[in-house]
């Protein structure tokens, strides 16, 4: 019988499943950063025309002219998204994790989850169709009530198709992903943790204050980046709801709007030709570049988030 020597006795053999595993999954992150790499160098190498002052005559004032109403756009609407959808989905999700019986909580999550599945298109139909009409009489009564404050201020539009409306499109729109990430936060809070608020007195509301929002803060940042990050590429819900302009305009119930860089694109790209392709493929390394840094800086929050147990 072969002796094997200690340091072989200790190594672990390395099967042939082990290292088929280990290769596809190396393949795969590899395969990630390449098509990450060359999105990038494609959109750089299509944006130099735009960038060396290239004879665009959409684009006389500059490139970054050309683009500011757009990236204005853009992150206007998709922070309006956000202001209303990061309550909502704080809400639902302590609801499912907290509050409702094991039973119902799995439905409600399941009916959320299902807001993902519908097509973006679905929803710009129903933001032109039903939303927009039926919120049109709320407009009128805040640009009566409140039409002293900026955003509420000028002659509202009498189609409905605003600034508004898109935002709330887009809230819907990103509600499912940021509910169902909070609630697996909140779910993750320490047991340990709840029931020692709960036994010194606090009632079911003071033990989410103290224990369960404290320990899910850093998940809830991270949601409302990662839905950001969902609403800064939307195109079609807001190409089709939005009756754009290329402006930059606070007004948010108005006729006039300041377009996104993506339903530009989507408009804009069939009739292009040109040094125009340049261009707007210059707008898209725009919006390419805020992206990443708004999931960057998702994923710095993420990793910045020490885990713990109820132990310590």
């Amino acid at each position: 019988m072969t002796q094997l020597k200690p340091s072989q006795a200790n190594k672990p053999v390395r099967r042939m499943g082990d290292i088929v595993f280990s290769n596809a999954a190396l393949a795969a992150g590899v395969s990630i950063l390449a098509t990450l790499a060359l999105v990038a160098a494609f959109l750089v190498a299509q944006s130099v025309p735009a960038f060396t002052g290239a004879d665009i005559p959409a684009a006389e004032g500059g490139f970054f002219v050309y683009v500011a109403p757009f990236v204005f756009g853009t992150v206007f609407a998709s922070t309006i998204a956000l202001l209303i959808a990061t309550p909502l989905a704080i809400g639902i999700a302590l609801y499912i994790s907290h509050f409702a019986n094991r039973r119902f909580a799995q439905t409600l999550g399941y009916a959320i989850d299902l807001l993902a599945a519908i097509p973006s298109v679905v929803y710009g139909l129903w933001g032109i169709l039903v939303l927009a009409p039926f919120l049109t009489p709320s407009f009128i009564w805040l640009n009566d009530n409140l039409g002293w404050i900026p955003f509420f201020a000028g002659q509202v539009s009498a189609t409905g198709r605003t600034m508004l409306t898109v935002g709330i499109v887009l809230a819907i729109m990103v509600l499912p992903i940021m509910a169902a990430l909070i609630r697996e936060v909140f779910l993750q809070t320490p047991r340990l943790h709840e029931e020692a608020a709960l036994a010194l007195g606090a009632t079911r509301w003071e033990m989410i204050k103290m224990a369960v929002l404290p320990f899910g803060r850093p998940g809830i940042i991270s949601a409302a980046m990662l839905g950001l990050g969902r609403a800064l590429g939307e195109t079609m819900a807001v190409a089709m709801v939005l009756s754009p302009s290329a402006i930059v305009s606070f007004a948010v119930l108005t006729s006039s709007n300041p377009n996104t860089i993506a339903a530009n694109i989507a408009l804009q790209f069939p009739e292009a030709g040109g040094n125009y392709v340049n261009l707007l493929v210059a707008t898209g390394l725009m919006l390419f570049a805020i992206t990443m840094v708004v999931n960057m800086f998702a994923r710095w929050v993420i990793n910045s988030r020490k885990e713990f147990s109820g132990a310590n």
